[in-house]
């Protein structure tokens, strides 16, 4: 099992910036690929980005490509979410992910989620 545990979520302005944490836990060494999705209320939950660990490739949606940026800490097996020029559309929980396989664009390739925070952008 992998645990996941999120924080740094919250409430910024519109053009504001916010940084996600994940630590994970466990038996992390099967992990491939970590990532975050995020969910907004009465839509499906959507990729954002995700980073493979061991050679630090990074792929990330249109929607937030040059915007969001992901990023690893080896030693402290923490990934980070770091959000900039927020928009309120960009409001959602997001959910750290991770998974075995090499790709992780797909909620149905994630094997382990974290809780969710919440992130809000006021206009």
């Amino acid at each position: 099992q992998v645990q996941l545990v999120e924080s740094g979520g919250g409430l910024v302005q519109a053009g504001g910036s916010l940084r996600l944490s994940c630590a994970a836990s466990g038996r992390t060494w099967s992990i491939a690929t970590y990532g975050w999705f995020r969910q907004a209320p009465g839509k499906e939950r959507e990729f954002v980005t995700a980073i493979r660990w061991s050679a630090g490739i990074t792929e990330s949606a249109d929607s937030v490509k040059g915007r969001f940026t992901i990023s690893r800490d080896n030693a402290k097996n923490t990934v980070y979410l770091q959000m900039n020029s927020l928009k309120p559309e960009d409001t959602a929980v997001y959910y750290c992910a991770a998974g075995r396989s090499r790709t992780l664009r797909h909620a149905y390739e994630t094997d382990y989620w974290g809780q969710g925070t919440q992130v809000t952008v006021s206009s």
